[in-house]
């Protein structure tokens, strides 16, 4: 090949590479620009949402996409836009809206997002598009509103009186109640709740409420705990506890007194608690039998346990001298350990 030859194809090759590079360079600072750093065409001087959400990033009249969160309670938004120019038409979400006056957006369901598109479009045919994706929170209310304890229909008290932010109750029910049923209200329906003792549980699911929990409670004297777990939609959570107390039995009553001789004067009452029997010359010993109207009270006479908790009847025998002889008493003491009643039993042997 001739040195001619040989300049112009590498001039060519030269060119080639410089046309290259080129393309390269402006391809690549295309590549580069974000659409939020590139010029809008029909730029806005203003986008904003209401109930305030604070749009990301930060507005610019270049960036052109934004997200934006609100609460959960919040069920809509309203979109204002404010164009440069006067001439310029705002549409959003495909309703021609008025410079700079809102347009109500309505959202989903809590947890879920929603695409807003606003276009500014001009009198030549430009236009940009800007859009805003708000996401409505997730619920985080894990409280109750409402919280009872009955027996038969009959309110229990709460100690402390219900509040919503207070977790921990006792409450103390009377000997003779064997079940409670506890009523829990969700502040949130969209909540979950798990409602348990130590026999059953429940759970009870979005939608549901109140929730209802029947509650077996042990022997006189004992502690039932109960515990409601109430879980928000975000997934927060929060166990409200009742400690459910069976009191002890204060009934110190008999409800039977009974003689093997003669009979009581005046004939047996759980409220009197003074009698007399007479018995003739040949009878030896009388023996007194006696019935507790709670099996869970002692019975005790002449300094001697007659009846221990969960006897429910005891005797006692004595061989009385002639005449009028000391009175027998006959002392009950209730469960509690307070509350007592003593009946007294005299015996007139006759002559």
């Amino acid at each position: 090949m001739s040195m001619k030859h040989l300049l112009v194809a590498a001039s060519h090759r030269i060119a080639a590479v410089c046309l290259i590079t080129l393309c390269f360079i402006a391809s690549g600072c295309r590549d580069s620009a974000s659409l939020s750093e590139q010029t809008a065409e029909v730029p806005l001087t203003g986008l904003t949402i209401t109930p305030s959400g604070a749009l990301q990033p930060a507005f610019s009249s270049n960036t052109t996409s934004y997200t934006a969160t609100v609460a959960t309670a919040v069920t809509s938004v309203t979109v204002t836009a404010n164009p440069k120019s006067t001439t310029t038409t705002i549409i959003i979400n495909g309703t021609i809206t008025p410079a700079g006056q809102g347009h109500p957006v309505s959202l989903g369901q809590p947890g879920s997002t929603t695409l807003i598109e606003v276009v500014a479009s001009s009198q030549n045919g430009l236009e940009s598009r800007y859009t805003i994706t708000v996401t409505r929170r997730l619920s985080g209310d894990n409280h109750l509103s409402d919280l009872n304890v009955t027996t038969s229909s009959v309110p229990q008290p709460l100690s402390p009186g219900f509040d919503a932010n207070v977790l921990n109750y006792t409450v103390n029910v009377a000997t003779t109640v064997g079940q409670v049923t506890i009523t829990a209200t969700k502040s949130d329906q969209s909540a979950t709740m798990l409602m348990s003792s130590a026999a059953n549980s429940v759970s009870i699911g979005p939608g549901i409420n109140p929730g209802q929990l029947p509650v077996t409670l042990g022997n006189p004297g004992t502690t039932t705990s109960v515990s409601i777990t109430v879980t928000a939609p975000s997934g927060a959570a929060a166990t409200y506890s009742i400690t459910i107390n069976r009191l002890f039995s204060n009934d110190s009553l008999l409800s039977a007194l009974q003689v093997n001789a003669g009979s009581l004067d005046p004939p047996f009452a759980p409220d009197t608690e003074n009698y007399t029997v007479k018995v003739g010359l040949l009878v030896g010993g009388i023996t007194i039998t006696a019935t507790k109207s709670d099996p869970n009270a002692t019975v005790s006479a002449l300094g001697s346990v007659m009846a221990t908790a969960g006897t429910p009847t005891g005797q006692v025998t004595i061989s009385p001298g002639l005449g009028p002889n000391p009175p027998v008493g006959i002392t009950v003491i209730a469960q509690d350990g307070v509350n007592s009643t003593t009946y007294n039993v005299t015996v007139i042997r006759g002559l």
